[in-house]
């Protein structure tokens, strides 16, 4: 009866520790995707987004929500110039094998229309695995409250 509840030990440790490096390169992958997003906003790569973006992809700003068509014109209307920005504190929450959160803190000099955009903010990007690719369903920035993490 002891070697059954070794094996079953190692058995279930052995399961519990893969999602471990599963995790570590979800979070590589989804953070590596964030800042692609970041240079193509810099650049105003539209195709990029075309591509980043579900179909059903919702952004919510202070405007109120943005569907994807929306986004994408948006950053090749050229209404932003983002001079530089930092992105930090990563953390990733995976929801289930085909869907994750990343939160994050962004730091940026950026004008909109004129108006800077509030910095430093908190960001949540929330990914779905679609098609064998990671898409972006939902983004929304948060002014922070204090530069301090």
């Amino acid at each position: 009866m002891g070697a059954l509840y070794a094996l079953a030990a190692v058995m279930l440790a052995g399961c519990v520790a893969a999602p471990a490096v599963d995790d570590r390169s979800l979070e590589a992958q989804l953070i590596s995707l964030e800042r692609d997003s970041w240079r193509a906003w810099r650049s105003q790569d539209r195709a990029f987004f075309e591509s980043f973006l579900s179909d059903d992809h919702m952004d919510l700003g202070p405007n109120g929500p943005m569907n994807k068509r929306g986004v994408v014109n948006f950053v090749g209307s050229h209404a932003c110039k983002v001079e530089s920005y930092a992105l930090d504190n990563f953390q990733v929450t995976r929801l289930s094998d085909a869907s994750a959160v990343l939160v994050y803190r962004a730091r940026q000099s950026t004008t909109c229309g004129g108006l800077a955009v509030p910095s430093p903010a908190w960001a949540t990007s929330v990914f779905a695995l679609r098609d064998g690719r990671w898409q972006n369903v939902l983004y929304q920035q948060l002014p922070s409250a204090s530069s301090s993490p």
